[in-house]
């Protein structure tokens, strides 16, 4: 796979794009480690619904700029981080540009296809992070119901899949409904962002119960320990329902 391959700086932030006026992943010069557009601070939603140490280990499929992988490895170091990305040049210019970390024994990348890899390694993971696109902003087998299916079979007990589903905008409804129907509608939208992506949250087994008050005294506690500030997704969330007495399952 050839992907072309663009950066851009406005502002102190520099830009990655797949050969268009899409954004890929973005990087704040002065805050490396910071999380700088939203849908990738929606994202980590999960850390707001499950308590420390989770998450202990990590799949993130596709790499982009790096965004996640420089925030776990920092801020995290509980977390073991293992990357798919299926372009090695994507992978080149996220450490030449946007700081990967050194790959050591919390963080490794493969150079592999995210579908093939989910379907063919056996390890459990606490968290599976899908966000993966083409030039074209397509997801490919990344947005089927087998992908899905394969990565509810590789969730550890209490794990979470976080999807970001921009680019499925014909599709969208589909999307989700897929989500639901494999995670039997143990499924969470996050609010849409301004870029227009949603980010989906689903887990399997018995989802837990979240009262929102607690959620946000947990968003409060992360963003003072590690600058992520959920507390604007939460309200939004909150909004959205329905949730019920004020509660989320998930």
């Amino acid at each position: 796979m050839n992907i072309p391959i663009d950066i851009s700086e406005q502002s102190g932030i520099r830009y990655l794009h797949f050969g268009s006026d899409w954004v890929q992943g973005a990087m704040r010069l002065r805050k490396p480690h910071a999380l700088e557009l939203a849908y990738t601070r929606d994202m980590m939603a999960g850390l707001l619904f499950r308590p420390e140490p989770w998450p202990e280990r990590v799949l993130m499929i596709g790499l982009g700029a790096g965004s996640l992988a420089r925030f776990i490895h920092h801020h995290l170091p509980q977390t073991r981080c293992t990357v798919v990305e299926i372009a090695p040049e994507v992978h080149g210019v996220a450490r030449q540009y946007f700081r990967l970390p050194d790959e050591d024994e919390r963080f490794e990348v493969n150079i592999d296809d995210g579908a093939r890899f989910v379907l063919s390694d056996g390890r459990q993971w606490d968290l599976i992070a899908v966000d993966g696109f083409d030039q074209n902003a397509r997801a490919g087998d990344l947005a089927t119901q087998p992908f899905y299916e394969a990565c509810r079979a590789r969730l550890a007990p209490g794990g979470l899949l976080s999807v970001n589903l921009f680019g499925q905008l014909r599709g969208f409804k589909t999307q989700l409904t897929r989500l639901r129907k494999v995670f039997a509608g143990q499924v969470v939208a996050l609010p849409e962002c301004d870029s227009g992506n949603v980010v989906a949250l689903a887990t399997a087994g018995v989802p837990q119960v979240h009262a929102l008050i607690d959620l946000h005294q947990r968003a409060v506690a992360l963003k003072a320990a590690t600058g992520l500030d959920l507390r604007p997704t939460l309200r939004q969330l909150g909004k959205a329902g329905p949730h019920g007495n004020g509660v989320i399952h998930l």
